[in-house]
């Protein structure tokens, strides 16, 4: 599956959580609006943070995710780079095997559409 793919279909699975839990989603939704939006870093700063800690932590949805927020603000395939690198040396061999899978969703979101 491509990671375009895999993003599309953690949407749709998010689509339904909203569903379910109409509340609690706008709750979650309400304070990543605050987070984003608020504070002394800017967006693409955040972006590097939060797709450094999605490393980290080996979330793939979020490393998806957070690949095309971090290209949407500006973010560049050198920038990924330093934090790839900042998040395998903080969580050592697994942290490099999904600094992978972040490079690879960036190249593959990046290349021209057919």
């Amino acid at each position: 599956m491509s990671y375009k793919e895999k993003i599309d279909s953690m949407r749709g699975e998010l689509r339904v959580m909203n569903k379910l839990i109409p509340e609690q989603m706008k709750g979650f939704s309400a304070m990543e609006k605050a987070v984003t939006e608020g504070g002394v870093l800017d967006k693409k700063q955040k972006e590097w943070l939060a797709l450094a800690m999605a490393i980290a932590t080996r979330c793939e949805p979020c490393i998806n995710f957070h690949v095309g927020a971090l290209m949407r603000a500006g973010g560049t395939r050198e920038e990924l780079g330093d934090i790839c690198a900042m998040a395998i040396q903080m969580g050592g061999g697994p942290g490099l095997m999904y600094a992978g899978h972040a490079l690879a969703c960036w190249d593959e979101l990046s290349a021209p559409q057919a």
